[in-house]
C-alpha cells in the first residue's frame, strides 16, 4: 500500500478549498461574537465517560475509542463537540446567568454519515445555556439561518420538529412507553406498516396518534391539522405552540416545513428541533435544538439549546474562490526593498518574493503587479 494513501473518507484539504473553509469559519465566528457568544476550544480526546455523557447511542457508535497509555483508561476521540461545551458550562464556568458559547474544530467519525461524507467534519456551532424560554430557541435558529446567509445561501429550507409530541403521547400509555426506542426508529423511517403492527395492543387514542405522526408533514398548515387529529394533551399543545412561534420567526428568511415524525436526535434532544437544507445537498447542512438534560451528567442540569454545521461540507457547495490579487517582488535584503515590502504588507497587500531561479506557481494568488527598481526607487508596475 502506498505510504501516501489515506483511510477511506479521510482527505487532505487543498489550498483553494482550505481558504473557502477558513473564510467561512472567520465570518461565522465573528458573527457569533456580535451576538455575545464566547469562543471555547475543547480538547480532541477525553475519557469516554465524560465525552459520551448525555449523548445518544448514535454518538457512541460514531466515536473512535483507544486506551490511554498513561492511565490505562478508555479515551474517546470526539465525534461531536456539543457535550464537551455543555461540560465546560456546567463544570468549569459554573455561571448562574445565561451563558453563550461558540466553537469550531475537527471531529472524527467511525463511519461517514453519507455516501460521500468525510469522517473528519469541521464542526462549528454555538450553544446557549441558562434560559428555558422560547427566546433562546429563536436566537439559535436565527444564528443558524444567518450563518448560511453569510455563506451566500439564500434558498434555504427550515424543517421543524419537536420531541415533546411523541413523549406526551407515550406518557399516557405505559405499554407504548416500553417500546419507545423501536417506535422512534419506525417513525424516523415513516414505516407505517411497522407502526400498525407494533401498536395493535396499545390504547385506541395512542394508536391513532402514533399512526397520524408519519403523515403530519408539510408547510405550517400541518400544525392546524395536528391540533385536530392528535389528543389535546398539555405536552402536545405546548409543543405545537412552540413550533408555530419558531415557524413565524423564520418566515421570509427560509421556506418552513413541519415534520412531526423527524426525530433525529430524539434520545439527546428535549424540545424543539430544526434542520436546514440547501440546494445541492440531500442531507441537512445544519441541525439544532434544545437539550436541557445533558448537563445532568456533569452535576448541573441547565436549560440548553444550540446548533452546529459542517464547514467542509458547506464549502464543497460553494464556487471556487477567486484568486487573490498579489504583488511579485524579487528576492533581496536591500533595506529599501525590505522597507517597501513591509509597507505594502502592512497595507494589506499580498507580496510574494520570488526565490532565485524559480517562477511563482500558486493556485491561491494571481500576481498582477510587480515590484521593480526604477531610478533608485521601488515602484509597482502592472503585469500583462
Amino acid at each position: 500500500m502506498p505510504n501516501w494513501l489515506l483511510p477511506e473518507n479521510i482527505a487532505d484539504v487543498l489550498p483553494s478549498e482550505a481558504r473557502k473553509i477558513e473564510d467561512l469559519r472567520r465570518l461565522m465566528l465573528d458573527n457569533f461574537r456580535l451576538y455575545g457568544y464566547e469562543l471555547v476550544m475543547p480538547p480532541m480526546l477525553e475519557y469516554v465517560e465524560s465525552l459520551l455523557a448525555g449523548a445518544g447511542q448514535d454518538t457512541d457508535l460514531r466515536t473512535f475509542k483507544l486506551v490511554d497509555q498513561l492511565s490505562g483508561r478508555l479515551l474517546g476521540l470526539r465525534a461531536d463537540m456539543t457535550t464537551q461545551v455543555a461540560r465546560i458550562d456546567a463544570h468549569l464556568l459554573n455561571r448562574n446567568t445565561v451563558t453563550r458559547l461558540c466553537y469550531a474544530g475537527s471531529v472524527l467519525h467511525t463511519r461517514p454519515s453519507g455516501l460521500h461524507s468525510t469522517r473528519e467534519p469541521l464542526q462549528i456551532g454555538c450553544e446557549m445555556y441558562g434560559h428555558a424560554g422560547l427566546e433562546a430557541d429563536a436566537e439559535i435558529q436565527e444564528l443558524a439561518l444567518a450563518s448560511l446567509a453569510l455563506a451566500g445561501f439564500d434558498d434555504v429550507r427550515l424543517d421543524l420538529s419537536h420531541v415533546g409530541v411523541l413523549r406526551a403521547i407515550l406518557l399516557e400509555d405505559p405499554v407504548a412507553k416500553r417500546d419507545e426506542a423501536q417506535l422512534h426508529s419506525l417513525l424516523r423511517g415513516k414505516d407505517v406498516p411497522g407502526l400498525e403492527e407494533i401498536t395493535n395492543n396499545y390504547s385506541a387514542v395512542t394508536r391513532d396518534a402514533l399512526l397520524a405522526l408519519p403523515h403530519l408533514y408539510g408547510d405550517v398548515d400541518v400544525l392546524a391539522k395536528a391540533r385536530e387529529v392528535l389528543p389535546a394533551l398539555p405536552g402536545i399543545t405546548k409543543a405545537l405552540s412552540e413550533l408555530a412561534a419558531l415557524a413565524a420567526s423564520a418566515i421570509g428568511r427560509a421556506q418552513v416545513a413541519i415534520d412531526l415524525a423527524d426525530l433525529r436526535g430524539y434520545q439527546y434532544e428535549s424540545g424543539a428541533m430544526f434542520a436546514l437544507y440547501v440546494t445541492g445537498l440531500p442531507n441537512a447542512v445544519a441541525r439544532g435544538g434544545r437539550y436541557d438534560h445533558v448537563g445532568e451528567a456533569f452535576g448541573r442540569a441547565r436549560p440548553a439549546t444550540g446548533f452546529s454545521l459542517d464547514l467542509r461540507e458547506l464549502a464543497r457547495l460553494l464556487p471556487t474562490a477567486e484568486r487573490k490579487h498579489s504583488i511579485r517582488a524579487p528576492w533581496g535584503n536591500a533595506p529599501e526593498l525590505r522597507e517597501k515590502i513591509a509597507e505594502l504588507r502592512k497595507a494589506g497587500e499580498v507580496v510574494i518574493q520570488s526565490m532565485p531561479g524559480h517562477d511563482n506557481v500558486q493556485d491561491e494568488f494571481e500576481c498582477d503587479r510587480v515590484l521593480v527598481l526604477d531610478n533608485g526607487n521601488w515602484i509597482l508596475k502592472n503585469l500583462g
